[in-house]
């Protein structure tokens, strides 16, 4: 019992932390946990998580990606561009996909093969992103119609969103990857000490192509699920996107100077920040004292984490 405690302490720590948000809000407002709230909760937080992890991939390699949302925009205003030009729904999600993995290539060559901060790097992918977007929607939303939006909206048996239902392939996916191979260890390993890794014989800068093309595909991901759920292309999507991953991930325990990231308590980062958001909205906080919340939650889980690591 001991072993399952030390291995997997932070997750359980957070799980509680998650626990009493859910309980104090439901004190406060006891509609908080009615069945639709929890699955709208639910269905959003298996989105964010998805940011979140692209997120964490990086972060644990020592970088950061500021590209989150404006890759979401560029492949859900691409999306929904193709389909009401009269491509088909699956070659339209296939290329929206692709151009936000296209961006994530882009941003992890440079990081890769450049001394460029990874900050820089994805700021300007971020501003060609989000400009991209724009230039393609005219800087409006681009509206569709018909089945696409089963795919954002349906439920498996009546009862389980899809998302849902994505989001446990994805998790299911990114775990093995980051746990059971030899490009996980890599990660860890990157983030941990960059340079005994290169000593040791990793190819780092492959492996950091590798995590920013990923995240990239991740986003992209995000960003045709959210044009089927709104039956349009967006190019405001994702506005913020990336402060809200990075507060999911840090949330969830992985450590700003990396080599530390763990999938489940990043998912259960991500569930924080939504019951939060949820929560305040449900006792009519003004959006702006909920920004204030929001980083005192961040700036809390960072000040646990140097405490973590100083003893």
């Amino acid at each position: 019992m001991k072993n399952i405690w030390d291995k997997y302490k932070r997750e359980f720590v957070v799980l509680l932390a998650t626990l009493a948000m859910a309980v104090v809000f439901t004190v406060l407002n006891s509609n908080f946990l009615n069945y639709n709230n929890f699955v709208t909760i639910l269905q959003q937080m298996v989105l964010n998580g998805v940011l979140a992890v692209g997120m964490m991939f990086t972060i644990i390699t020592g970088g950061i990606d500021l590209s989150v949302g404006a890759l979401m925009a560029c492949a859900s205003t691409y999306c929904a561009l193709l389909i009401s030009n009269g491509l088909h729904p699956a070659g339209a999600l296939l290329v929206g996909v692709l151009i936000a993995t296209v961006f994530g290539a882009i941003n992890g060559g440079i990081v890769a093969n450049t001394k460029i901060p990874p900050f820089i790097v994805t700021l300007g992918t971020m501003n060609i992103g989000r400009g991209i977007a724009y230039t393609c929607s005219a800087g409006t939303p681009i509206r569709i119609s018909g089945d696409f939006g089963e795919i954002g909206n349906g439920y498996l048996m009546n009862t389980i969103p899809y998302p849902i239902i994505y989001t446990a392939v994805i998790l299911a996916i990114t775990y093995v990857l980051l746990n059971k191979t030899k490009f996980g260890r890599e990660v860890y390993a990157i983030g941990g000490n960059a340079e005994a890794a290169r000593f040791s014989g990793i190819n780092s800068k492959k492996v950091i192509w590798i995590v920013y093309t990923f995240a990239g595909f991740l986003y992209g991901i995000y960003g045709v699920i959210s044009c089927s759920r709104l039956y349009s292309g967006q190019p405001t999507l994702g506005q913020g996107s990336e402060l809200t991953a990075i507060a999911a991930a840090v949330v969830g325990g992985t450590s700003m100077s990396g080599g530390v990231g763990r999938i489940g308590a990043t998912f259960i980062g991500a569930l924080i920040m939504d019951l939060l958001s949820s929560g305040l909205n449900f006792m009519n906080v003004p959006f702006y004292w909920q920004y204030v919340c929001q980083g005192v939650v961040v700036l809390g889980a960072v000040f646990v984490d140097l405490q973590i690591k100083k003893k």
